[in-house]
Parts: C-alpha cells; structure tokens; sequence
C-alpha cells in the first residue's frame, strides 16, 4: 500500500509534541488534502509543496493524494509541514525509500523553487527529537540553533533536493554540532557607575542573592534606572538548563533567538502603554509576553503606577508561581515565567515629596490617589521597598563603590550555599522549608511579632522578611539569623501606604 510515514513536530507553549506526517496515495482524481486540524498556513502548504516538488525536477503523483497530521485533535500551526509532507509525498510514491525517514525528523517551510527557509520553534523540537533519539533536519538558518539541543547533532539542508539525496546516501547533508561560545557581555553596565545610594545597592545585592523582587522609591534622576539596568550583571551565569528554557520562549516567540547573547541573563523593560497580552502573553495563538521573555532574567517595570491597574494586577499569579497560563477557546499554552521583578516610581505625581529641597506642591489627597494606583495584594509580593533619595553634590562627586565582579562574587557564592541547602534561592521556598532554613531565637521572634502587629503585615509579608533575613545571613555567611539580619530586613519593607 503506498502508505509513508513522516516525523516532525508541532509548537504548543514551549512544547515540540510529536507529530506524525502519514500520506497516502489512492486511485481517483487528482487532488490533495490534509487532514488533522490544520490551521490556514498548513492547509496551503499543498501548493507550496506542489511547486517545490515539480521546480526540484521530481513527479507529482497525479492521483487523490490524503496527508494526515496525528494526533487529530491537536492544533498544527505554521510552515513548518512543507518538508515532512514533501517528503512523505515522495515516499509515498517511491521516489525515496520509505525505509530511510525513521530515523529523523524534520521542520521547514518550502519555497516554490524547493530551497528550504527557516521556521520559529526549532529549539524546543530539537530537544524533543533528542530525546527520542532522532536526528532532526532543519534549514541552514536554524542549524546553530537546533544544535544548542542537549548532546544532539543538527543536520541543515538549503533544498529539498539535498534531503532527497540524503535520504537516497547519495550526499550527506551538512552537520552542525555543539553550541556557541559563551558570551561576555564587555559592554554590559558596571556598578561603579552608581555614586553614593549605598542602601539601595545594599537592597540591589540582596535582591540578586536570593531572587528576591524589589521596588525602587524616589524622586527623578536619583539613580533608580541606573539600578535596576545593573541588576542582571551581579547575577551568575545561567546554567545549561536555564539558558535552554529561556532559549526556547525566545525561539517559540516569533522574535530572532539572539544565539551570540543566549546565555545572558534576559533584561526586558516594557513600557508603561504596554497592554496585559504584551505583558502576560496572549492572542488567538497564544505567544509569551513580556514576563516569560524574561524568565530567569530580569523584568524592569519604570514608572509603575503609570501602568494601568488592570495590567498590573495580571502579575500577581506569575509572581506567586513563576509560571502562566494562557487559555482560549481553542487551545491552551503553559509559559515559564520565573522572572525577578524590578519596579521604580516616584513618591507622588510630581516627584518630589519628602524630598529635601521642598518642591513638592501635591496636596495629601493627590499623594493618596497616586499610590492607590497600586494595589496592597501587588506590593504585598514585593519583598524589598527602598527609598532612593536624592543625592547631595558631594556625594555626586563622592567615590565610586565595588565594581560589578565583585558583588557578583558574593552574590554567586550567596546563591550556592542556598542551592546546597534546599535546592533552590530563598525568594523560592515554601512554607515548610522556611520553618526550616528560617528559624529565629525566641527574641527575634518577638521582634518580628512587634513589626508584624505594628506595621499591619500580612501572612506573606512575614514569610518575605524571614526569606530575607535568611538571603542576609547567607551573605554574611553565617548559619543563623541574627537579630541584624532580621532588623535589617523589616526596615526594606514600606508601611507608609
């Protein structure tokens, strides 16, 4: 029975379930149709792959030709169909040996001349198809991506005709192995940059330690941009498996997978217009937004009560699970979104209450309706509120602080006494492991009683301060939560609202 049978691989979320390519070939009039909840751009695949397929010099079957995407009842989106279904046409006709495609998988868009073009999505299916031990067949332009894939070797191709004599072990194709070489960002930020501001680059620090979010308060032109913009070059490194993941959100994204930069922490900054689906993700066919491009990275939200509301509130779950659902009628896509959130904003709507100098003129009603802005359950997630006021000249002038090498070491040996001790930072821990790696003398507890009955915290907002007195201690290297680290953390947390 002329019956081929082809592997590629779909894109839900990050995601590469498989797929499975089968033509048939019957008597009847000529035709062609795919079948298998096929989206418009895989339903006009048939002409692509009809031109590809006669401009290559190969024979259309002029019989009723039936292509079925399995499983059914899973979405297929996109041009990444045209080569596996070019191929099982060929197979399906004898053109290429059946025999020869079940040890591949392949993803490419084709153009009418048959040269291959590339599609978004290839790492995450790379991944997959080296897990089931496949060798994945992609165009020249996302050979270097596909072969980021774990212990996997790409093979690229710019035209079906050198797929075909691949296939036939006429003409091996091209092989792409291993992975770019790591990075240095020579040009990235340094903390030297930052004059004076010691307790926010103290709360900058900690932050990074122990992944721990942060809001930056004071007037205009302090140094709260200049912060937060310094914040991912304290961060380690990302391992293997972190750049992976955040590789995969930006390959499955529809933007350009930077692979010169991959293994750089992620800074996105979105602007204050920017919508809930630019932030969260969304669409017909659900995309990641802003907070999962940023996972294992870094999210800079300037001017934050400029936000809408409504957008803001969308980060309280992520903020909680480090992770989003993006649900619609039709389908259903799990994002990663374990992002650090750095927000900025002023005291009030003109910028300078509480500063020295006197200029602010909003009356208490404004200052009150400006910070409502911001809900009390967002700010309620945020573990550090630090005032960042305004520097006088001489501390302008004033020497420069440690560099950003520094710091990083303190905070990257931070992060492994962390790491050793529950397998994951201090901003990460659940309620169990914080009576276990957070325990106070009785004092301290007392202590943090006062502060929670006088201040009005919350549930959360005790936990938070236990998880960073404990990033504090980390950093001082000590096994315990002294009364320092403690008073330390209650005075990074804002009551005044």
């Amino acid at each position: 029975m002329p019956l081929a049978v082809v592997y590629s691989r779909a894109a839900v979320g990050v995601d590469a379930p498989l797929v499975t390519v089968e033509v048939h070939i019957s008597n009847g009039l000529p035709s062609l149709s795919i079948v298998g909840l096929p989206e418009i751009a895989v339903r006009e695949s048939k002409d692509r792959v009809r031109g590809a397929l006669l401009n290559s010099g190969f024979e259309f079957p002029a019989q009723r030709i039936t292509v079925n995407l399995a499983p059914a009842d899973l979405p297929k989106e996109g041009t990444r169909f045209d080569l596996p279904i070019a191929l099982g046409i060929l197979a399906a006709s004898s053109q290429i040996k059946r025999e020869s495609l079940g040890d591949y998988e392949f993803a490419g868009e084709l153009a009418l001349s048959g040269a291959l073009r590339p599609v978004h999505g290839v790492l995450p299916a790379a991944i997959a198809a080296s897990e089931a031990r496949r060798m994945l067949v992609v165009a020249k332009e996302n050979g270097a991506e596909a072969a980021l894939a774990v212990n996997d070797t790409a093979l690229v191709a710019p035209h079906l005709l050198a797929v075909a004599a691949h296939l036939r072990n006429e003409s091996p194709l091209e092989a792409v192995t291993g992975e770019p070489s790591a990075c240095i960002n020579r040009h990235a930020p340094d903390l030297t940059d930052v004059r004076g501001q010691a307790q926010a680059r103290r709360a900058l620090e900690i932050a990074a330690a122990g992944g721990h979010n942060l809001l930056l308060v004071g007037p205009p032109g302090t140094g709260k941009s200049l912060l937060a913009h310094r914040l991912p070059g304290i961060l380690p490194e990302m391992t293997r498996t972190e750049a992976l993941e955040a590789a995969s959100i930006a390959s499955v994204s529809g933007r350009k997978l930077q692979l010169d930069r991959w293994r750089l922490r992620p800074f996105r900054a979105p602007h204050h217009t920017a919508s809930a689906v630019a932030l969260v993700g969304g669409g017909s066919s659900p995309r990641p937004g802003e907070i999962s491009l940023a996972h294992q990275g870094v999210l800079f939200l300037d001017e934050l009560p400029e936000f809408d509301r409504k957008v803001l509130e969308v980060l309280r779950e992520p903020l909680e699970t480090g992770s989003i659902t993006i649900s619609r009628a039709a389908r259903q896509a799990d994002y990663p979104a374990r992002f650090q959130l750095v927000a900025a904003m002023n005291p009030c709507k003109c910028g300078y209450f509480g500063d020295a100098s006197g200029r602010c003129r909003c009356t208490s009603e404004q200052i009150h309706n400006y910070r409502q802005r911001l809900s009390g359950p967002l700010l309620d997630r945020i573990d550090l509120h630090v005032e960042v006021p305004r520097l006088s000249y001489q501390e302008m002038e004033g020497p420069r602080g440690e560099s950003t090498a520094t710091v990083r070491a303190r905070v990257a040996q931070a992060r492994q006494m962390q790491l050793g001790r529950h397998g994951s930072l201090n901003s990460q821990l659940d309620n169990q492991q914080i009576e276990d790696a957070c325990k106070l003398k009785e004092p301290d507890r007392q202590l943090l009683q006062q502060a929670v009955e006088r201040f009005g915290l919350s549930a959360r907002a005790r936990h938070r301060i236990m998880k960073v007195s404990r990033t504090i201690a980390d950093l001082a290297k000590s096994p315990l939560i002294e009364t320092g680290h403690l008073s330390e953390a209650i005075t990074y947390r804002r009551c005044d609202r």
